[in-house]
């Protein structure tokens, strides 16, 4: 009997996992700084709470396209690459057979091992070799537009949740204290989630976005403090 020795990569989950948490990180931490500035300013309970909420509406939505924007155009290169690819492969195949047995003697192999290899391989999938021995772009990592954007969008929403409920659920004396603070407990789960999941330092990953979160809340609620006092 075979025994399957399977592996788990982290490769395959960094397109949609890096838009997740950007996503959530800048929804915490973009509303919460708006919660903090305004507060400052001496806004009323509502006018805070309206604030966040079209502080989330905004973000989520600016998350979306950019991101859609960004890695759309990944897929159109990818896309045209590929179009190239495949009428070179229709135009000279035996030129193509060259490069890609050049690929492989680079790889290690000698020449006939690596011409016969290019060989099989071309008769089974002549452009799925060339897009991913060639050009590297694979299913896995291939660029999915809608998939990023929703990604992101939703987890902005998700982020931004936490501040807006500490707005709503706080004293009015107290909003600016209580968003912070709940903004910071969620950023660093998610800096000790991300860096987890990437493999890196738990610690390191939190503490490095708590610093940052916690920079731009304080500078934000200076910012509406000076305004404030103007106004």
């Amino acid at each position: 009997m075979v025994h399957i020795h399977r592996e788990i990569h982290r490769a395959g989950q960094t397109g949609w996992l890096r838009a997740a948490v950007l996503g959530a990180n800048d929804g915490t931490l973009s509303v919460a700084s708006l919660v903090a500035g305004v507060a400052a300013a001496g806004a009323p309970h509502g006018s805070i709470l309206l604030t966040a909420v079209a502080g989330m509406v905004s973000g989520a939505m600016a998350m979306a396209a950019g991101e859609y924007v960004s890695v759309q155009s990944q897929a159109d290169t990818e896309a045209a690459d590929i179009e190239t690819e495949k009428g070179e492969l229709e135009n000279d195949p035996e030129s193509e057979l060259a490069e890609l047995t050049a690929i492989y003697m680079r790889r290690g192999l000698d020449q006939p091992l690596a011409q016969r290899v290019a060989e099989s391989l071309m008769s089974h999938d002549a452009l799925g070799t060339h897009a991913r021995d060639e050009l590297g772009i694979t299913e896995t990592l291939r660029a999915r537009p809608v998939q990023a954007a929703l990604s992101s969008a939703l987890s902005f929403v998700a982020g931004a949740i936490v501040p807006i409920a500490a707005t709503l659920l706080a004293p009015s004396s107290r909003v600016a204290e209580v968003s912070s603070a709940a903004a910071l407990v969620t950023l660093v789960i998610l800096g000790g989630t991300a860096a987890y999941a990437g493999g890196a330092s738990v610690a390191r990953g939190a503490l490095r976005v708590a610093f940052w979160g916690a920079l731009a809340m304080g500078l934000t609620a200076g910012v509406g403090k000076l305004f404030g006092a103007i106004v």
